[in-house]
Formats: structure tokens, sequence, C-alpha cells
């Protein structure tokens, strides 16, 4: 009787219940469960005649009604939509709860840093209370334990295992105390704010030894791994050209020591590049957390190859490197450090604010490699699609490949084979030959071309000013027919194709202007995209007018948000067969455009920053003030531009590729020269980045326009609504009216006079209600910031407004460029008229009491 009664209750616990579409529970036994999860395994697709015949043929389901079999098949998708959303947000909340933890420590750093700063200052107050002449002695004895300490870490560098382990320990100390601890006053990374979407938390030194960047962030990845690929570092540096581990030994605690020779590539023709002889240290904490730790070692002649290493400069590494900790439930917590040394004193002065600047470093090493981290880690969880049928690491080859070839070229290394070609120092091109580099990019023998006479690669190096290389990379991009030579392009894909040396021009061709772009794939955040270009083409002869002559690009795009401080914009590219082989030669040509930080200390050099600090200094009118306003204007948004086109040649075509090379140079610079002119604001500091209409003032001009046509509708028409004075004050000339305009409290915003009017100014206020910025407020059209109701209300006075002079609008809602909702107690309008011959210009705003809702 009990066991009855047990197998009872295990019948009843097996029955599953369900709502039918009339409310009303069902039970299903276990066997019909059963029968139904299998046929929803087989087929899910609810329209499958599949599952149909799968029912049909199924007896323990013949007594069930097909309105049931279906609410039975969407409940349990359901229920399987609902395990895999726990699953996710489960995973979502340990990457948060990591994150949380990281930021904890992040704000426990910094209380510290500010403590550590409230200290060292009142100990300065005091010393200055207290200072007495031995202080003079005091700080001179100083400087024999500094020579002391020097020629101890000289001493022990000379001398290999013995002293390395001492290295190695005090390498890992000041690492970490530079990752988690004070040893270095890290400010945020401009543009780089922490969120939701951000990548990590970025931050740069500031008045520290050398340049330095920190980030830190989490990443799904195990820390070994994360190791492994962080240690590969010619893997995603893309300056790096080479990375060499000259001997490994024990460290005698778990961890390992080596001795690594590194060579990075210049970034222009204009100063050499720089090598790195170093102590790489790998050891585990007690906590668990992976450490890879590296600095430099003395000596600026050692290394496995005294001979290869001259053409560098020996930078310094000062102790850097990567803390890796494992998180619960999976993934890491990261965290690197780079500080280095460049030896600026190196490079043209022009130049010495690229080898100077923390945010190079920033977006050149440490961003980059956080983010190449997260990218393998998307990848490898299948989050990233790619075109084409590709699989990620083959185009993330082509993508290195097509970098490392270009830098190849633009530094023309002896140990490859290149060889300058005789010049007079006073070319403004350089040409440059090599017979002996493999360009193929594979160890394929039979995929590799045998080029007669080898490679020739002009290239050249100029100072762009007042255009952002952002921009002027995405119009290169957009628009190729504006600066390349169609001719070229087939001759060198021609060459590729089938070894054949022709000179340009004799089979002359015609680009019909067909530029198609082919999206292959893009790294997060969409900083690089990799593309094929297909450039539709036809021959002029009349015996293959029929023939195709299309040319196939593979291009690599990087840098084209404006917003990223100190990451430097790269259009490079590479003929390439139209099926695309995976070990395919590839010879990059292309453009390199970096920007120039103004130097430390100059009172411009927080334009950088951000775009909309002063005004008055880029909207001087007058004839005295000109020269300081471009001076100021080109100082301030300077950039280097590096062109290098590599062609192949055959040796008895030599000298004709070389004239054409160098002329087809001249005339690419020409056309960017150019081409920046036309899409640079003339004449206007582009960090502030006006953008008024054709014929308009400038912004001091405009300013005194808006204030006296404001007192006119004052005086004469609206003194209840207005008050008596925009800026409440007779005395202010000049520059002052601007000043005064800009820092105003309510949002003044100016419009066109258009069918559809734009915005062409706005004060500090305006901006920050409309959450955008001088150079991006002409793409905002009026009747955009306002709500349907505002439209109406706007509308319903534009006629009043046009006919008296002014029209007042009561409290609304309007809309910033981010969506969100601005409210406003009362809103002003009135026509601005210009003062010489009193004809409309544009129209003025004025927004109240504006907030956030």
């Amino acid at each position: 009787m009990a066991m009855a009664v047990a197998q009872h209750h295990h019948r009843e616990s097996s029955i599953d219940k369900h709502l039918d579409s009339s409310g009303k529970y069902v039970r299903y036994t276990a066997e019909q469960v059963e029968a139904l999860e299998r046929v929803y395994i087989e087929c899910p697709k609810p329209s499958s005649l599949r599952r149909q015949q799968l029912i049909r043929d199924c007896p323990i389901l013949a007594n069930i009604e097909p309105k049931q079999i279906k609410v039975w098949f969407q409940n349990r998708r359901c229920r399987e939509k609902q395990r895999k959303e726990a699953s996710r947000l489960q995973t979502v909340n340990r990457k948060l709860t990591a994150m949380n933890k990281l930021l904890m420590e992040e704000n426990d750093r910094l209380q510290k840093q500010v403590s550590q700063l409230v200290c060292e200052n009142g100990y300065m107050k005091q010393q200055l209370h207290t200072l007495q002449p031995s202080a003079a002695t005091t700080d001179a004895s100083c400087d024999p334990v500094v020579s002391s300490s020097t020629t101890q870490q000289s001493m022990r560098d000379a001398n290999s295992p013995a002293g390395f382990l001492s290295i190695a320990e005090e390498t890992l100390a000041e690492f970490l105390s530079k990752a988690t601890g004070t040893a270095v006053d890290w400010v945020q990374m401009p543009g780089m704010k922490p969120g939701p979407d951000s990548v990590g938390i970025f931050a740069i030194s500031q008045s520290c030894s050398g340049v330095a960047a920190r980030a830190c962030g989490l990443v799904s990845l195990e820390p070994t791994k994360i190791a492994e690929i962080l240690k590969d570092r010619p893997s995603w540096f893309r300056d790096c050209r080479s990375l060499e581990v000259f001997t490994m030994f024990p460290a005698g605690n778990g961890g390992t020591i080596e001795l690594v020779y590194t060579q990075t590539y210049a970034p222009t023709t204009l100063a050499p590049a720089r090598d790195f002889w170093t102590l790489r240290y790998t050891t585990t904490l007690e906590n668990g957390s992976l450490v890879v730790c590296e600095r430099s070692l003395s000596g600026s002649g050692t290394g496995p190859n005294a001979a290869a290493a001259a053409q560098f400069v020996r930078a310094e590494m000062r102790p850097s490197g990567y803390l890796i900790r494992p998180c619960e439930g999976g993934g890491s917590i990261i965290h690197i450090v780079d500080h280095l040394n460049l030896e600026a004193w190196s490079v043209p002065e022009v130049l010495r604010p690229l080898y100077e600047s923390s945010k190079v470093v920033a977006q050149k090493m440490t961003i980059a490699a956080l983010r190449y981290i997260r990218q393998i880690a998307q990848e490898t969880s299948g989050e990233v699609v790619y075109g084409l049928g590709r699989q990620p690491a083959v185009l993330r080859t082509f993508s290195q490949r097509l970098s490392r070839g270009f830098n190849d070229a633009v530094n023309g290394f002896n140990d490859d084979g290149w060889s300058v070609l005789n010049c007079d120092g006073a070319e403004d091109v350089i040409i440059a030959v090599s017979s002996t580099k493999n360009f193929s990019g594979t160890s394929n023998p039979a995929s590799s071309l045998t080029f007669l006479g080898g490679i020739l690669c002009a290239k050249a190096s100029m100072l762009l000013q007042n255009i952002p290389p952002a921009v002027l990379v995405r119009f290169l991009r957009e628009h190729r027919s504006e600066w390349a030579d169609f001719n070229v392009d087939a001759y060198s894909a021609a060459s590729l194709k089938s070894g054949s040396y022709a000179y340009p021009g004799m089979r002359p061709t015609r680009f019909t202007g067909n530029q198609t772009i082919m999206s292959l794939g893009h790294t997060i955040e969409h900083q690089e995209m990799l593309e094929v270009i297909r450039l539709e083409g036809h021959s002029l002869a009349q015996e293959d007018a029929f023939a195709s002559r299309d040319v196939h690009l593979l291009q690599l795009c990087s840098g084209i948000d404006e917003n990223a401080v100190g990451a430097c914009s790269e259009l490079i590219f590479a003929p390439i067969d139209e099926m695309f082989p995976d070990d395919a030669p590839l010879l990059p040509s292309g453009f390199r455009i970096i920007p120039l930080d103004s130097k430390p200390g100059d009172k411009k050099d927080s334009m950088t920053g951000s775009q909309t600090l002063d005004l008055t200094s880029g909207f001087e009118v007058g004839p005295t003030t000109n020269g300081a306003r471009d001076a100021v204007s080109c100082h301030s948004a300077r950039s280097v531009l590096t062109i290098a086109f590599q062609f192949p040649f055959d040796s008895s075509l030599q000298d004709n590729v070389a004239i054409m090379a160098r002329q087809y140079i001249r005339s690419v610079i020409s056309s960017v020269q150019r081409v920046a002119m036309a899409i640079s604001p003339s004449g206007i500091n582009p960090a502030v980045g006006s953008k008024l209409s054709p014929g308009s003032p400038e912004a001091l001009t405009l300013a005194n326009w808006i204030c006296c046509s404001y007192r006119q509708v004052c005086i004469c028409r609206i003194v209840y609504y207005l008050g008596a004075e925009l800026l409440r004050s007779d005395s202010l000339i000049g520059e002052s009216v601007l000043k005064h305009l800009w820092h105003h409290q309510d949002a003044i915003l100016c419009c066109s006079l258009k069918s559809v009017p734009v915005f062409i100014f706005a004060n500090q206020a305006g901006l920050d209600m409309l959450e955008t910025t001088l150079v991006a407020l002409q793409d905002i059209t009026l009747d955009k910031i306002f709500d349907e109701s505002g439209r109406k209300a706007l509308f319903a006075d534009f006629a009043k407004l046009m006919q008296q002079g002014f029209a007042y609008l009561p409290a609304g809602i309007c809309m910033s460029t981010m969506g969100r909702h601005v409210s406003f107690e009362q809103a002003i309008a009135w026509k601005v008229l210009a003062e010489e011959d009193n004809s409309v210009h544009c129209l003025a705003f004025s927004f109240v009491n504006w907030s956030f809702v």
C-alpha cells in the first residue's frame, strides 16, 4: 500500500501544468512532456511541417488538442527565453560586481592621492615659513646619494643573473605603486570618461618625469591568456617592429626573468626610430594576481645586435607592465601602466610635443592594448561578425600586414634592403629602393612574387595647420578621385597581379568615377575599419575596350573619431586580386596624420581638452590682431602628415618609375593641401570651430550686433519682458562684450534666415543646453530642438517676430542633440540687425532658466 502511494505521488510530481488559451490549467503526463520536448528539440520553428508530422506520428499526443499543443510550445519558448535572460543577467551582474570593485579601488587610490597632496601642500607651506639658507646645502648634499644609487644600479645591470632578481623585485614594487598606488599623479584622460559603455578607465600622468599612461578594465579572458597576448607586443602594438627574447631563466620564486630587445617604428620620416633593452619579470602574487612588469637596463649599446641598433635611438622604459587579477565567475580585471622616456631631444623641435605627450602614449599603447584584448574576447565569444565569410584572425592579420608594410616603407631600414637614391638634401620627396625585402607576407614560396627589380618608395612629411586629422582622413577615404590617379593604381595592381612592369601610360585607362566600399570588419568602438575598395575603370584602347579594368584595394582606415585626444588618423591601402586570397602579397601605401599638442605651459594648451573654453582668443578682429589670431590658430591645431607610396619596378625601368613616383607624390601633396584648405575653417581658430555662414561677421562683431539689437528691442518695445539690457552694463566695449555674452547664464543661440534655419552661433550655456559643440552646431536646424507644441508656438509667433522684431515664447520643452528634454521658463526671440545697412542678419533666441528634465 505504501509503495502504491509512493508511485502515485511520483506520478503526480511528474505531471506538467500549462495554461491553455482559455486560461485553464492543462495537465500533461511525464511521457507526454517528454514527447513534446523531443518534438520541440527536433523542430523548434513553429511553422515547420516536420513538427506537425512528428506530432501526428506520436500516439501519446493524439488526445491533446492542437491549440493546447500550440500553447505548450509557446510556454516552452517563453521558459527558454527566461532561462537565457536569467543566464545573461547573471553574467552582467558578475561583470558589474567586478567593475564596481574596480571603481571602489580606483576611488580608494584617488582618496590616497588627495590625502598625499594635502600633506605635501601643508609641508610645502611649512617649508616656506621656515626656509633657511642652509637649504641650498641640504639640496646639494642629495646629489652624491643619487649618483651613488645610479652607480649601484649600473653595477647591478652589468652583473647578469646575480643582480637581475633584485632589479626584478624593485621593478615589481615600483610598477605596483603606479598601477594601484600614488607613485604617479594620474589625471583622467581627456575625452575618455568612464561609463557603462566605456572600454575601461584611462588616465595620463601629470607633471612626472617622462610620459606615462594607465588603464584598467574588465576583460572576459583568463589571466594566463591575457598575459600571453600582451607579452606578444608585435601582435597588438602597431609601432612595434620586432621583439626578441635574448635570454630567459627562472627567478627562483616560480616566476621568470627575460632580457628583451624591442624595436619600434618612427611614425614619420622626420625622426629616427626607437629601441629598448629591458628586463621583463613575470610572477604570481600571493593573492593569485598575475604580474608582467618591465623596465630598461642600463647601457646604450647593449642588446643582441649592436650593429642593428645603430639605426635607432635608445629609449628608456620606466617600470611598466600589467597586473591581471582573476574575477569570480570568470574573466579578469587588468591594470596596464606604460611609462617611457622617448628621448625627445633627438627629434626636430616641431615634433617634440609628439614625444612628450602622455596622450599619444595612452592612445598608441595603453588604450590599444586594452581594446585589443577586449576585441579578442568578443571574437572568442562569437559577438563579432565579419563580412565575406572571413575569420577574425585572417582579417586581423591583414590589418597588421597593412600597418607593418606602411611602417616599413616610412622608416626604410637598411636591414630590410632599403637604400636612399641620390639626393642633394633639398628634395622634398625621398625616393628609396629595396630589392631584398619579402613583400608577400607569407612563408609560402608559391604565393610569393619575384620582383626582378624591387620596390621603390616615394615618401614625404609635411606640417598641416588648422585641419582636424579625422576630418581630412574621412575626406580622403570618401573622395579618392580628388587626389588619386587611377592609372597609377592600375599600374600597381597589374604589376602585382601579373608580374609585368609596364610603365604607366602604356595602357591608358579611364576611371569611371564609381567607387564601391565593401566592409570586411571593424574593431570595437569603430576605431579601425578594414574594407575592400573597387574602382571601376575602362581601357581607352579600342582592341580591349570591353575588357574590365577594375582595380581592387584592401584598405585600412583608423582614427576617424574627432573626439579622440592624441590619436593619429591613417588611411592605408594596397592593390589586391579580386579573388582576395588569404596569403595575397601586399604593397601598402597611404597617409598618416598625427596631431601635435601645444607645448607644456602654453596658454592655448587647454584648447585641446575643450573646444569651447575661450572664444575671444580665436575671434579677434581688426588689422592689429589678425597676426596673433593666426599664430594661435596654427599653433593650437597643428598636425604632421606623412605620405608613403610604394611601386614595384623592373630594373630596366627604375629611373622611369622614380621620375613618375616623385611627380605623383608631389601631385598628391598638392591635392591634399588644396583639400585641407577647402575643408578647414579659414581664418578662424579650429579649436573653437566657428561655423558662421559665408559672408557673416566674426564672433566679436556678431556679439555687438546681438546686444545692440536686443537693446533697441528692449527700449522701444518690450521692456516688460526683456528688461533693460542683455548684459546689464553700458560700460562693456570691445572684447568684453563677447566674453560676457559667452559666459551669460541664459542660453543664447543664433540661427540663419534660410528656408531651413540652421544655428550659426551659441554661447557656452547654449552649447551646454544642446549638448553639442560649435563645430557641430551648423548641423542642427531650428525645428529639431523643439517638440511638437514648441514648434506650433514658434510657427504661430514667427510672423509677429518678423513684423515687430521680437517674440515671446512661454515656458516649454526643447530637445538636446543627445535626445534629452530641456525645460525653460521662457524664451525670447529677436531679429539681429547688421549695423552697416540695418538689414536683418539672423535671428537670436534667449532661453531663460533652462534645465534638464
